[in-house]
């Protein structure tokens, strides 16, 4: 991380490289993402740091699964009290924006 020019989540990731001026981004993350940046960027180049950079559980996360658990409620999340509690605020300041 320390030699990266950019550490961001992936939304954060997809808007740095669009409006980086660099033509070839060494990409450090799920190579998944490399479709997506290739697609709002197609005049850049994309290269993963490491092609093992591979998650196989990401790709079983679909919409439809989603919707099962939240309707279910039957997965039990928790999250520790120093990350629930700026994530909550950062949560109800987007509630407040809709």
């Amino acid at each position: 991380m320390a030699l990266a020019d950019k550490v961001a989540s992936t939304s954060g990731m997809i808007e740095w490289c669009r409006r980086t001026p660099a033509k070839t981004i060494l990409v450090g993350t799920e190579i998944g993402l490399l479709h997506r940046l290739r697609k709002d960027s197609p005049e850049k180049t994309f290269l993963p740091v490491s092609p093992l950079a591979d998650c196989p559980n990401m790709k079983l996360n679909t919409l439809e699964k989603m919707v099962w658990a939240l309707e279910d409620m039957e997965y039990r999340v928790t999250v520790a009290p120093e990350v629930a509690g700026p994530a909550r605020r950062a949560i109800q300041r987007m509630l407040e924006i809709a």
